[in-house]
């Protein structure tokens, strides 16, 4: 019996799954920590984490798999890394993490990038990189080489969140291209690094590390690593991918027109197309998929709400701690449309189905003598499920078919509100699976040492356990909820253009 390793590092926690490889099934699981890792915030629209504590709970995440299903470390034949997209780490030449992780929800090189993109022309960017520099990566390196010399003077190598595990994993500095993309350091139109962006930064190529495939073997587990985490040593890692295309490689979503969702912390519609397609206004984004050749691309156009998962942690704290499935309990006691009560889901961040505007959370529509926890819980999931079908609506406009979409079985797609309210609004159809991200990682470690020939056949053990459609009755009345969400959200857009231009 052999088992393949997967690791999720993502914001809030660190999960750790173990599957046997002979049934494709997960056997073991384990969470750390406790309670959600915290997000330092020093000013507002700014999102940290210490690299260091991902990696702290990846050893402890380990130590509980192990103390739970007592598995022989010798006979782990691969392990995968999936993880929290658009992060920066910088290390310096010591392998030293210069200073905390600027994360995807940060927001603060919205400006850099919207010059960027103006600089370099709207064409030229959304044709090469199939996306404005925005938020992502390269502007948050930009936003340190400005504001923090002493600190870019130092750095050897910058990484994703992910390529840092696989660094204390192995002791190699590497990335993919999938992760190139997602920082937009790559050149989709030419298949290499985006040079004229990192000219335009002032950024020398050098500072990107070693470019390796999705799915390969990567490096082997050193002894230190392997006597930290009571591993074997010489183990492989043999995959890593961003938290989102590794999602929809989790629920077998490789080809054109397939789609899979998720709703974590932040909530993600992920496409996938074969087209060199971009949204004008990057309200949506296009990175290169776990699967794409030079000869046969494949990528995912990803829209995200930033404001998911947390807002129901947050609502979670005000309610006193509540379990979360007694809070979906409570909200599915509210009517549909919450009684007139509207959520907009926003204040995680610039939100890039706004045009990285930098909005807030808003609850409109609030009567005493009518609302209850229950309509303010479910006017949460609502307003959610909402700003979800509003990106879908603009993916629609570029082209992506959004008809059935693959999900995990967990997070808020665990809410029987949260998933009527999301078929009936987007009129979709709506699969759940057997499946999450670290098991995902495990499949791809699986695909990338040789036990699967291919990604399609790392699915074994997959299961598809609930589907949700539409019905007509529903729609009716989800639909009028969303022309007021929709009316909310456009009066609070007018009012803040007013008082902030948008940028030009």
């Amino acid at each position: 019996m052999k088992y393949l390793l997967g690791y999720d590092i993502g914001s809030s926690s660190v999960k750790a799954s173990l599957l046997r490889i002979d049934t494709g099934r997960c056997v073991a699981a384990a969470t750390s920590p406790k309670q959600e890792m915290e997000i330092t915030a020093v000013t507002a629209g700014w999102a940290e984490q210490r690299p260091e504590r991902w990696w702290q709970e990846i050893i402890n995440a380990t130590h509980k798999l192990k103390e739970a299903y007592g598995f022989d470390a010798s006979l782990v034949a691969g392990i995968g890394i999936t993880y929290q997209m658009h992060g920066l780490v910088l290390i310096d030449r010591e392998g030293k993490v210069l200073r905390d992780a600027i994360i995807w929800c940060d927001s603060r090189a919205v400006d850099i990038g919207n010059q960027a993109f103006a600089d370099l022309g709207e064409g030229f960017c959304l044709s090469n990189f199939l996306n404005s520099p925005g938020n992502f990566t390269a502007s948050k390196l930009k936003w340190v080489k400005d504001n923090e010399p002493e600190i870019f003077e130092q750095i050897h190598k910058i990484q994703l969140p992910g390529d840092y595990i696989a660094f204390q994993l192995t002791g190699n500095l590497q990335t993919t291209v999938s992760g190139l993309s997602e920082g937009v350091f790559w050149n989709f139109k030419e298949q290499r690094i985006a040079e004229e962006l990192l000219d335009y930064y002032g950024i020398s190529q050098d500072l990107l590390p070693e470019i390796v495939d999705t799915f390969s073997v990567q490096g082997q587990l050193t002894q230190a690593a392997a006597t930290e985490l009571g591993l074997h040593a010489g183990t492989p890692i043999s995959y890593r991918a961003g938290d989102q295309p590794n999602n929809a490689f989790s629920l077998n979503v490789l080809q054109a027109g397939e789609i899979a969702a998720t709703a974590g912390t932040s909530g993600v519609v992920y496409g996938i197309n074969e087209t060199m397609t971009a949204d004008s206004k990057s309200r949506v984004n296009t990175f290169v998929h776990v699967n794409n050749t030079a000869t046969k691309p494949k990528n995912g156009v990803l829209l995200c709400v930033n404001g998911t998962g947390i807002l129901n942690s947050w609502l979670r704290k005000l309610v006193g701690e509540m379990p979360y499935d007694q809070m979906n309990q409570l909200a599915a006691q509210a009517s549909i449309g919450s009684e007139g009560l509207v959520f907009l889901p926003f204040g995680n961040g610039a939100e890039r189905i706004l045009e990285n505007r930098p909005t807030d959370a808003q609850l409109s529509g609030l009567s005493f003598n009518i609302h209850a926890q229950s309509h303010v819980l479910r006017a949460a999931q609502e307003g959610i499920v909402f700003a979800l079908n509003y990106g879908m609506d603009i993916m629609r406009e570029s082209g992506v078919q959004v008809r059935k979409v693959r999900a995990g079985n967990a997070n808020m797609f665990l809410s029987p509100v949260f998933r009527d309210a999301f078929v009936n609004s987007g009129n979709v159809e709506l699969e759940l699976y057997n499946t999450d991200a670290s098991q995902g990682a495990a499949r791809g470690a699986g695909v990338g040492v040789g036990i699967y020939h291919s990604p399609d056949e790392a699915f074994v053990g997959l299961e598809k356990i609930l589907t949700v459609e539409p019905t007509a009755a529903a729609q009716q009345q989800y639909q009028a909820a969303y022309a007021r969400w929709l009316n909310t959200l456009h009066q609070k857009l007018e009012l803040e253009e007013r008082k902030t231009p948008l940028f030009n």
